[in-house]
């Protein structure tokens, strides 16, 4: 197999401006600064007189985006939650039938959600960045910035209330206060790094005595400040003496442990490591597992000598890439762009989009994207080239193809494909 695609590039999308700007609404400090002093090692408080954005964070999700989202969207679960006192509220409290034409079980119902926030409970809306439009584009503009998949919640909590107990997340997280005003008291990690399953309840104990001591940061979140925490600080957070509005923007960074999982995945190739134990080995002995394990760790190691990067690199593509979906696409205007394309058509790469080109020996070549690989004649990786790592080309411009006629039978599968857009 050889990869053909740019150097360096491995279909990664070019970082657009957006994505630069996205960032910088996060950070009150220069990019290189940020991923050096504090991505994975410390928090970081941003004021809002920090941030380039005047408005803050409304024009990604205001009070009154949340309250259509409650009452005229159709929410069902999973993308709503409700906590009180610590504890998530049973779907079934805030959840019913759709009435007519909607015959379902689990749509979000207002009145009772009223209730639920009248009492004290603090909503969550999840997976916004699948959801909302502006949320769907920043998050993708995020992602791109940091070159890795993340999730987009709200949280909307009634003044003087706290929707969770002190705990920590598996993940790095960006808090974007929105609305009100919140207190957050930060506390230094008791497992630093956690992965995903080792979650703080495992440790309730110690987060709750580290959680007494002295905070780390205390500090009260302003409309427009923003917050970085990476996965495993302690934190806790109360509105103040109004509503509260934040957006919690979850990164899920990938870790070396994810190599190892990948590493052990293709260790099943070896044949040392398949072999069964001796018969009548009693597996509760230590005494009769310690040769057995001594052999086993030589040849985990001897085949980890010869790891393919290349294979290991495919699994964790396979892996990240599905969990960063590109741009959104239109199909109604898609199909209308397939129906009237010609060649002076301008056709662009749809946005986010993860590709790579791998030739495939039979005078073919395979592009491989988020879910799923296509496979087009070797002819046509000059255009291919000349649209995935562009902003925009005429149809009839695309190089390498004998004549607007082949051009055409190309664009015409990209836009089928969902590769491309109308630029």
């Amino acid at each position: 197999m050889t990869i053909i695609d740019p150097p360096g590039g491995r279909g990664r999308p070019a970082v657009p401006s957006s994505a630069t700007a996205a960032l910088a609404r996060c950070v009150g400090v220069e990019p290189a600064k940020f991923a050096t002093a504090y991505w994975g090692r410390e928090p970081l408080l941003s004021r809002a007189a920090e941030l380039p954005n005047p408005r803050g964070f409304t024009d990604l999700l205001s009070p009154a985006d949340a309250d259509e989202l409650l009452s005229r969207r159709g929410l069902r679960t999973p993308f709503l939650r409700v906590a009180k006192d610590g504890q998530l509220v049973p779907a079934a409290r805030y959840t019913g039938g759709g009435g007519a034409g909607a015959e379902i079980g689990d749509q979000v119902l207002d009145e009772k959600i009223l209730e639920l926030y009248a009492s004290g409970a603090t909503l969550v809306l999840q997976g916004l960045h699948r959801t909302w439009p502006a949320l769907v584009d920043f998050a993708r503009d995020l992602g791109t910035a940091l070159t890795q998949p993340l999730q987009v919640n709200a949280y909307l909590t009634p003044a003087g209330s706290q929707g969770f107990a002190t705990h920590y997340d598996t993940h790095d997280v960006f808090v974007l206060q929105v609305d009100g005003r919140k207190h957050w008291r930060i506390h230094p990690p008791v497992l630093p790094d956690p992965l995903e399953r080792q979650p703080w309840g495992g440790r309730a104990d110690e987060v709750s005595a580290t959680a007494s001591g002295p905070a780390a940061l205390d500090v009260v979140l302003e409309p427009g400040d923003a917050l970085y925490l990476p996965r495993g600080w302690l934190h806790s957070a109360q509105a103040q003496e109004s509503r509260s509005l934040h957006l919690t923007v979850g990164i899920r960074a990938l870790t070396r442990y994810a190599l190892v999982e990948e590493l052990l995945a293709l260790a099943a190739e070896d044949p040392r490591l398949r072999a069964g134990l001796p018969f009548d080995t009693d597996v509760t002995d230590p005494d009769a597992i310690e040769p057995e394990l001594t052999e086993t760790v030589e040849a985990l190691r001897d085949w980890l000598l010869r790891a393919d990067p290349a294979a290991v690199a495919a699994r964790l593509r396979q892996r990240a890439w599905p969990a960063a979906r590109p741009a959104p696409i239109r199909p109604l205007a898609q199909a209308a762009a397939l129906a009237g394309l010609d060649a002076d058509s301008r056709i662009a790469p749809r946005g986010g989009l993860r590709w790579q080109l791998t030739a495939t020996g039979d005078d073919r070549v395979a592009l491989r994207l988020f879910d799923r690989t296509i496979t087009l004649p070797a002819q046509c990786v000059p255009a291919l080239r000349a649209l995935l790592t562009g902003d925009g080309i005429r149809v009839g411009d695309l190089p390498g193809l004998d004549d607007d006629a082949d051009r055409l039978v190309l664009a015409r599968r990209l836009l089928r494909e969902a590769v491309a857009v109308p630029a």
